[in-house]
Parts: structure tokens; C-alpha cells; sequence
């Protein structure tokens, strides 16, 4: 049988297991490290839960929820099985082959991947200092230029935009050009010159916008997101959408989710002390990281005695688990470490204490 072949380097995500230990620390795909909110854990003991039965197509009840919770129009609301397929079925809207898609020279690895399945060429705007530079980015804009995707704080730099540079780029940027705004850190994010991508662009026809339940609501393994654009996109995205693309558990889940607000602020509380916590003790290592914008720190050993894969592999001898930047993101030197739980991040201070000894 003949198939399509791909010049495509595959996701591959970071590590969960190890093998000799039963249990592992796991700081390498920035999850939630409270976990999610009780509200959840309800639902999911919920013996009522139908599961022979088809899961509302439409997602109504969790676009209602969404509205509400952010104040935006729900019938410009898509949900998806993770903002993974929104992003996967953006391109497929609105790419061709040999069309142009601009993606940051570090970023999340699916932007590239589901732009190339469908044939466009990625184009990568070199950073500054690990951080997304928006005169690379329309130095880089061509006639081709198709779409524009950023995360914004962006994984895995942990560096972020400004409300003023992000409306600068819009802005700059040719008018039939979608920019694709990720959204995905954005609870975590509490510095005075940031908004959301939702908030500065609510209204604007040639933005889209990307949200996860999978970061601070902690929802990850039912795989649940959602996307936010003009009307016109929404409609062309709801032709192409599977009927049944987020299951019934997800949805309840995710509206338990966002009706939990003192778990959020309890979240992003454990996440500022606990991330400030960690990237002081790191800094008397000469390890340095990002100042903290999102659930994870990407740890820079380039004035550090210690190299980045010589930590990572000690750590995992102690069942700890980083997650290397140098495959897939091709950052030399450095490690991402997800903020996990008080005790994982006590334990992981004293592995790191044992291991670099002054």
C-alpha cells in the first residue's frame, strides 16, 4: 500500500516514566500541579454519567459556560479535543500546499507540525534573547504569508509580549493575515503590561484565539479546548469539525472547571510563591530562567559550571523528571521544569543540593 510520507519530525512529548521506579516526579509537560479543581472530582465519581451515549456535537452547554465565564459571544466559540485539533483544523481551513505560516523560532511544536500535514512551508522568525520578536516576524511575511501562530507567554521560553507589542504586530501585519494568539499560560500571567490575547482582541475579525483546559484547570488527559474568531471562521470551522469531538466527561468537567474560581486563584497563588521559590534557589547554581509567567521555568545553564543534560540525567536517577529542550525545540544547554507541588518541589531542591554540592 502507498501513503503519503511526511518530512516531519513528530511530537514527542515529555517523559513519564523511568524505568526501576514505580512512581515518578513528573515536571516535564506543564500540568497543574494541584491537579483539578473538587468540583471535578465530583463529576468524575458521578455514576449517572451516560457513556453509551453520543456527547453533545455542539458543545452548547460548555460555549454557554465559556460566554459567561469570559464574556464573549458564543456562537464564536469552537470547542475542541484539546486546542491541539482547533489548531489542526485551522490549518486545514485556511491552508494550501506551498502556502506561508510564520511560527516563532521556539515554539510549540504543533503550529509546525499541522501546518507541513497539509503541505505549507514554515517560516521561523528568529528570537531576541528568547523572546518573540515582531520585526523578524514581518521581516519574514511574504505574499504567501498565510497565518502567524504565537503563544503568548510563549512555551517553552516563558518570555511574553506586551499588550503594546502584541497590538503592534497585529497592526503591522497585512490585514488578510490570521494571527493565531495562544492563550494557554494566560491565567498565570498577572504582570500589569499583559492582557490576554482574548481581551485586547475580542473583537477582531483577523485574530484567533487558542485556550486549553489542560494547563491551570488541570485537564489534561480528557483533552478539551477551545477557540474563539470571527463568525465566518467559527462556520468554516464547524463544517470541517468531527461530529463528536469532545466527549461528555470533558465537557461537564471543563464546566465544573470554570465555575471554581477560588481553585483558580488557589492555583495561581501556589504557582507565583512556588515558581519564585525555585528560580531563586536555581540562581545559586548560576542557573537562570525566565521571570515567571507561566507554570514552568526554562532553566539557562550557559553561566552555570553544570551542563543542562549532566543535571537532567543525574535527576532522573533520583526518579525526577525535566524536560530536555535540545530535541524537538533545539535549544542547546537548557531544561523546561514544570512548578510542581509543594513536596515534589522540596524534593526536587534537595536532588539538586545533593547532586551540585559547593
Amino acid at each position: 500500500m502507498k501513503f503519503k510520507r511526511f518530512n516531519i519530525e513528530s511530537y514527542e512529548p515529555g517523559k513519564s516514566s523511568i524505568k526501576r521506579f514505580n512512581k515518578v516526579i513528573k515536571l516535564s509537560a506543564n500540568e497543574s500541579a494541584l491537579g483539578v479543581s473538587p468540583k471535578v472530582k465530583k463529576i468524575l465519581s458521578d455514576r449517572n454519567l451516560s457513556f453509551f451515549r453520543y456527547p453533545d456535537g455542539k458543545s452548547k452547554a460548555l460555549r454557554r459556560q465559556i460566554s459567561k465565564k469570559f464574556k464573549c459571544d458564543e456562537e464564536r466559540i469552537i470547542c475542541g479535543a484539546g486546542s491541539d485539533e482547533v489548531i489542526q483544523m485551522l490549518c486545514q481551513l485556511f491552508l494550501n500546499p506551498k502556502d506561508e505560516v510564520i511560527v516563532p523560532q521556539y515554539s510549540f511544536l504543533m503550529y509546525r507540525i499541522y501546518a507541513k500535514i497539509v503541505g505549507a512551508k514554515v517560516i521561523f522568525a528568529k528570537e531576541k534573547n528568547f523572546k518573540v520578536s515582531i520585526s523578524e516576524i514581518i521581516k519574514n511575511v511574504s505574499k504567501k504569508t498565510k497565518i502567524v501562530f504565537l503563544a503568548n507567554p510563549n512555551n517553552p521560553t516563558g518570555t511574553y509580549l506586551t499588550n503594546f507589542e502584541l497590538l503592534e504586530l497585529r497592526k503591522k501585519l497585512r490585514k488578510n493575515i490570521l494571527l493565531v494568539v495562544d492563550d494557554a499560560y494566560a491565567e498565570y500571567m498577572k504582570n500589569d503590561d499583559y492582557e490576554s490575547g482574548l481581551k485586547l482582541f475580542k473583537n477582531k475579525q483577523n485574530v484567533f484565539i487558542l485556550r486549553t483546559f489542560s494547563k491551570i484547570y488541570g485537564l489534561s488527559s480528557l483533552r478539551v479546548g477551545w477557540g474563539y474568531g470571527s463568525k465566518k471562521i467559527i462556520d468554516g470551522l464547524n463544517i470541517i469539525k468531527p461530529p463528536f469531538n469532545v466527549n461528555e466527561v470533558a465537557q461537564k468537567a471543563a464546566i465544573e472547571s470554570l465555575n471554581d474560581s477560588k481553585f483558580i486563584k488557589r492555583s495561581i497563588k501556589h504557582n507565583i510563591v512556588q515558581a519564585n521559590k525555585l528560580k531563586k534557589f536555581l540562581e545559586n547554581y548560576d542557573i537562570y530562567s525566565n521571570e515567571v509567567s507561566a507554570n514552568f521555568l526554562l532553566l539557562n545553564f550557559s553561566k552555570s559550571k553544570t551542563k543542562a543534560k549532566y543535571l537532567y540525567e543525574k535527576l532522573k536517577l533520583r526518579g525526577i523528571i525535566l524536560r530536555q529542550t535540545e530535541e524537538g525545540y533545539k535549544i542547546k544547554n537548557m531544561l523546561r521544569l514544570t512548578i510542581g507541588t509543594k513536596n515534589e518541589n522540596l524534593k526536587f531542591i534537595k536532588a539538586v543540593e545533593s547532586i551540585l554540592k559547593k
